[in-house]
């Protein structure tokens, strides 16, 4: 564990209070109703919304080791002043309102905030009311920003006080930021295959940060609600089931510029030779990284079974080769370069238009993203020294003339 920083200038735990948030709502959602919903930095730093309409403002502390709540505590006065400003907007007493307190820390043992946690029974809680020890404990502070939230505090009636202050609830000892993902793992995606789950929250909270960006700068305006998260864990599990294998990199690109003109790798120089147009090779060398990159995610991940990846190649080569015999029947020595350039094509416009469509060419059943077939046609395309798949029909016999020629 990282030590914990001494400087009073720094904003380390300030900053991670800032990630908390996302990640403490998505554990939150997960253990909550699925008809739950949640906005982020609205009223407080979360509002979650239950089935009947109950709003419950939640305020979070991610603090440092070691620190605690005690009757003055600004961490608890600040968000009595955030609660008591939506207390009064919905009238007071007649608020459809709770107010939650999740910190990291430990509440003091003197203090009155003891008769606010959630593990409290009201038998454990004082025989005065609240009202009365908050006016206590209100009395004895000399700090400007706390004397400004008495100020505030007392406009309320003492029935509107004692509503009011029954509706805080103090949940102390929370998790810390890097405890949220075993959590989630251990209590929330058993259903997940034990060596899966990690991936799984990985991708989940992937999808959840580009959730909670598109809220926070209001492309999406409606609350998120703990079913998506349902349905999205239980999607991205799906893909982990041994018929299936997770797909990342649809729609993905390259971070260098695509230049299909002057590409030197083998699979674009054999486009080239017959003749494709340059979108349709930008496309060939999207489905070649695409395939690439997602390979080697399922083998970071240990997804793939032992030589699962050469037996699919070979697959592929047989289908390719079964095709090319096809296209290539009537071509012979004395046969065209036109010919030869039309047959290449046709070759290619198979791989290309039709492939992905072919369920025996998927490397497991259900999965069907078509540029795991095409981009795994190109990699066979670039093997090297002599690719195992080519389009043109005279391709072999020119890159053995280059090769020999290199090697003289």
């Amino acid at each position: 564990m990282a030590a914990t920083s001494t400087d009073q200038y720094s904003a380390g735990e300030q900053g991670l209070g800032y990630i908390y948030q996302p990640r403490f709502a998505l554990l939150r959602l997960l253990q909550l109703p699925e008809n739950t919903s949640v906005l982020i930095e609205k009223d407080d730093d979360l509002d979650f919304v239950d089935q009947s309409g109950i709003k419950t403002l939640a305020s979070l502390k991610h603090k440092a080791a070691g620190d605690r709540l005690s009757d003055l505590s600004t961490d608890f006065w600040k968000s009595v002043r955030i609660w008591l400003a939506r207390y009064n907007r919905d009238g007071r007493s007649e608020a459809n309102l709770r107010f939650f307190l999740f910190t990291t820390g430990t509440v003091s043992e003197s203090s009155f905030l003891q008769n606010f946690l959630v593990s409290n029974t009201p038998n454990e809680r004082s025989v005065e009311s609240l009202a009365k020890l908050a006016d206590y404990v209100l009395a004895e502070t000399k700090s400007k920003l706390i004397l400004s939230i008495a100020e505030e505090f007392n406009l309320l009636s003492g029935d509107e006080k004692d509503d009011f202050l029954s509706r805080i609830v103090i949940f102390d000892e929370g998790p810390r930021i890097d405890d949220v993902p075993s959590i989630i793992k251990d209590r929330h995606m058993r259903s997940v295959r034990r060596e899966f789950r990690l991936a799984v929250f990985e991708r989940l909270e992937g999808w959840w940060s580009d959730i909670v960006v598109n809220l926070l700068t209001g492309k999406r305006t409606e609350a998120i609600y703990g079913y998506e998260i349902s349905d999205k864990l239980s999607e991205f599990s799906e893909e982990y089931k041994s018929d299936n294998l997770p797909i990342t990199f649809r729609g993905k690109a390259p971070d260098n510029e695509i230049d299909a003109d002057s590409d030197p790798r083998l699979f674009v120089v054999q486009l080239r030779e017959i003749g494709v147009g340059s979108n349709r090779i930008r496309n060939a060398i999207l489905d070649y990284y695409r395939a690439f990159e997602q390979r080697s995610a399922w083998a970071r991940q240990s997804l793939l079974a032992l030589d699962e990846m050469e037996a699919y190649e070979d697959r592929l080569f047989d289908e390719w080769s079964r095709y090319r015999d096809v296209v290539f029947e009537d071509l012979n020595e004395e046969t065209a370069d036109a010919v030869l350039l039309s047959a290449g094509k046709a070759l290619y416009k198979w791989a290309d238009i039709e492939s992905g469509n072919i369920s025996s060419l998927r490397i497991r059943e259900r999965v069907t993203e078509p540029y795991v077939v095409r981009g795994g046609f190109h990699i066979l395309a670039n093997s090297r020294p002599s690719p195992r798949v080519y389009w043109h029909p005279r391709f072999l016999a020119r890159v053995e003339s280059l090769l020999g020629t290199a090697n003289k």
